[in-house]
């Protein structure tokens, strides 16, 4: 059979699994100093976080990024993970 499967790293990965996996890894604190946004820095939430970053492309396209060059250094470190994972969502070759 066809595998139609996206090439496009962040295919299934919301916004959100974005937010909550990077501050499960990073904290808001770093978070604020890699991606110099004020919904970091200023009483950060994801609520907040999700607000600004739908209404602004640069800083969602900052915030993917970092998602995406963070996803393979979190991925080395725990390889042994069987639970579904956002850093892993979409990158699977097999379900």
């Amino acid at each position: 059979m066809n595998d139609q499967r996206s090439k496009d790293p962040l295919h299934g990965v919301t916004l959100e699994m974005q937010i909550n996996a990077l501050v499960a890894h990073y904290g808001w604190a770093e978070m604020a100093k890699l991606v110099n946004i004020n919904c970091f820095k200023s009483d950060p939430s994801v609520k907040s976080s999700l607000k600004f970053l739908r209404r602004t492309p640069w800083a969602r396209a900052e915030v993917e990024a970092l998602y995406l060059d963070s996803l393979d250094d979190f991925v080395a470190k725990n390889n042994d993970e069987t639970d579904f994972n956002p850093w892993t969502a979409g990158r699977n070759e097999k379900e």
